[in-house]
């Protein structure tokens, strides 16, 4: 069941990158970015009340590192999005569990497999052979914001694990990051005067960054709370999918054979780092 979640959450993730490409054109990245937490800070609420579940944490720092660290990379990535083809953005802001890996074996000391680092070159090739031969002089910019995006990201999911360890529910860890994402959101968005109101066809797409925002980190967060790591961290991969599709049947984002070879490089690199970075099974007690 679980597996079935972050396939959801990777689908409805996909959905909003879509909704992210079209606001880009009416909205700038600050104000999708308060959208989004604000829509789904609303969410959250009702679903908290409905299930009728404290809002507050015990776990605040952890929840703050969580919501500090997600927002940035969430900055990241629509600015990227809005600047680079969709499949691209996507890919490489899912570069994130080459990091995960390498923060957990270097920072946290947990046992790797003797294959982590190659598998990490490996999928650090593909993003080089994605970029190269695919990308405009003026994308270039974007493409580092998209990695940075992958990077910053590694921390928020570590934090997602931790607070899912520590038994907080997914609606309140959902609810505190988009708090957090509002919060930020809000003054970037208002740099260059106060927000624009949307008409009903920017209200339909802000209405789907932020639901199918909310509802994706819902789903994500069951997943990596009730299956394997590694399990979610390899299905997280689809979404990199699920958007490569969007972007042909959307805006005909045909890729180049290159393109499509590098993006299959780091989903390979990303599954192979999954394997390389769990941890051994201890073996069963024996009577």
């Amino acid at each position: 069941m679980a597996a079935l979640w972050m396939i959801a959450a990777s689908f409805l993730f996909a959905c909003m990158g879509v909704c992210v490409k079209l606001g880009s054109t009416l909205f700038s990245t600050g104000e999708l970015v308060f959208y989004r937490g604000f829509i789904g800070f609303l969410m959250m609420l009702v679903l908290i009340r409905l299930q009728q579940v404290s809002w507050r944490t015990p776990h605040w720092r952890t929840q703050l590192t969580r919501g500090v660290s997600g927002t940035i990379a969430l900055m990241c990535y629509f600015y990227a999005i809005g600047h680079l083809p969709l499949a691209t953005a996507v890919t490489l802001s899912y570069t994130s569990p080459l990091f995960v890996a390498m923060l957990l074996a270097l920072w946290y000391k947990e046992p790797v497999g003797k294959g982590l680092f190659g598998a990490v070159a490996l999928g650090f090739c593909g993003i080089v052979l994605l970029l190269k031969p695919t990308l405009e002089a003026n994308q270039w910019f974007g493409a580092v914001v998209g990695m940075g995006s992958g990077l910053i990201s590694s921390i928020a999911y570590v934090n997602v694990r931790e607070l899912g360890r520590l038994g907080e529910t997914e609606v309140r860890t959902v609810l505190w990051f988009s708090l957090v994402t509002a919060l930020f959101g809000l003054p970037w968005g208002m740099l260059n005067g106060p927000l624009h109101l949307p008409d009903a066809h920017g209200l339909l797409i802000l209405l789907g960054v932020g639901g199918f925002g909310g509802l994706a980190q819902l789903a994500m967060t069951r997943a990596y709370r009730y299956g394997k790591t590694i399990v979610a961290a390899n299905l997280a991969y689809t979404t990199v999918v699920f958007s490569s599709l969007f972007g042909v049947l959307l805006w005909q984002e045909h890729l180049a054979p290159g393109a499509v070879a590098a993006i299959a490089i780091i989903i390979g690199s990303g599954i192979l780092v999954s394997l390389a970075a769990r941890k051994p099974t201890p073996p069963a007690d024996s009577d």
